[in-house]
């Protein structure tokens, strides 16, 4: 599948910015999929206004691809069938996003399996290439692209990722079939180094870049890049964001994207109370991600959010060692007194129980 070949009105809202959540995983108290809770997360993402969706990413946890769970498909079919249902309903479209993951062979097969469940683009972690060469790295990628349009992640290291300078992205922004790059390294520098790379590859225009940088959502979203490539000065911005922080408090991220939307495009300065904003949301991320002990945390954190709203009956993890971390639902209990503006517990409450039929 091409870039072409979606609609044409969903590629321009992808490059005008979109919010999209790195979708959790719902699991009993056995620690089995709990269809009724997944689908009510998929119907929450809609009704917040999300434009689009990740799953198997991150956030859904890669070990559903582990045979002894057998996930992976099943997660996926039931996101993408879900999303389908309630937005005819609600009249509305959204960019459904694959986690691609593994080596060339496993990365090709998750690519093909995501397009027929229905999936417009794949989003790669590279982390399985850690020790391989860039030409390397370029040449699987591109194979990946032969599937499905792809979404470049520069994943950070501290969760599993590998570092990938500047040169790959100058050579991966010229790959025919990318439609997006989410920049997550949680690092100034490496974020540069992505968007440096596109726009000397000269696709600013063309390659929509999304921000996964937790620690910095809002502060990515309100500023304007001016890079001095070979060809001239080229100007980019962070379009939207695919985040694991927006699959919590979702319907005041989007409010949150419109905001700094509506700034960039009056070209009025940033208003003090947006950087203000900017920072509380990155202290509550620091509560739910829990880099006070390296991200051991950040799943157990954002679902334990989701479980005080009632969207999941627990925090469990496929990994049963994957829990809160000493202080962290202290530090949670802190945020939410702190900044009550920030989460939409009332928006939740009122359509929880239409999420949860059927």
């Amino acid at each position: 599948m091409r870039i072409a070949d979606l609609p044409a009105d969903l590629v321009q809202r992808v490059r005008a910015g979109l919010v999209i959540p790195a979708n959790p995983l719902a699991l009993t108290a056995e620690r089995k999929l709990d269809e009724r809770r997944q689908r009510a997360l998929t119907r929450y993402y809609v009704d917040a206004g999300s434009g689009g969706l990740a799953v198997g990413v991150h956030s859904t946890q890669f070990e559903i691809r582990e045979p002894q769970h057998a996930l992976f498909e099943p997660v996926l079919k039931l996101a993408s069938e879900t999303a389908d249902d309630w937005c005819a309903r609600r009249g509305v479209s959204l960019l459904k996003v694959a986690g691609v993951c593994g080596k060339t062979r496993q990365a090709v097969k998750e690519a093909e399996f995501a397009v027929s469940a229905g999936y417009h683009a794949g989003l790669l972690s590279l982390a399985a290439l850690k020790s391989e060469s860039i030409d390397e790295v370029v040449a699987h990628c591109r194979e990946v692209a032969k599937a499905i349009p792809l979404i470049g992640f520069y994943l950070q290291p501290a969760v599993g990722g590998r570092e990938l300078p500047y040169a790959f992205w100058r050579r991966f922004a010229e790959l025919e079939n990318v439609l997006a790059i989410k920049m997550a390294p949680f690092n100034r520098y490496k974020t540069f180094d992505v968007i440096r790379g596109v726009c000397e590859a000269g696709r600013e225009k063309d390659i929509a870049l999304y921000t996964g940088n937790d620690d910095n959502i809002l502060v990515d979203l309100l500023t304007e890049f001016r890079v001095r490539t070979s060809a001239g000065e080229r100007r980019a911005r962070i379009a939207g964001g695919l985040l694991g922080h927006w699959c919590v408090w979702t319907r005041k991220a989007v409010e949150q994207l419109a905001r700094c939307h509506e700034v960039v495009r009056s070209g009025r300065p940033v208003p003090q109370e947006l950087l203000t904003l900017a920072a509380e949301v990155t202290d509550a991320n620091a509560a739910f991600f829990d880099p006070a002990h390296a991200f051991s945390g950040c799943l157990p954190g954002i679902h334990e959010v989701l479980r005080r709203q009632g969207l999941l009956a627990g925090i469990w993890c496929l990994n049963p060692k994957e829990v809160l971390s000493p202080g962290q639902r202290e530090e949670i209990d802190r945020v939410y007194a702190a900044y009550p503006h920030l989460n939409d517990d009332a928006f939740v409450r009122e359509n929880l129980e239409t999420w949860l039929k059927g």
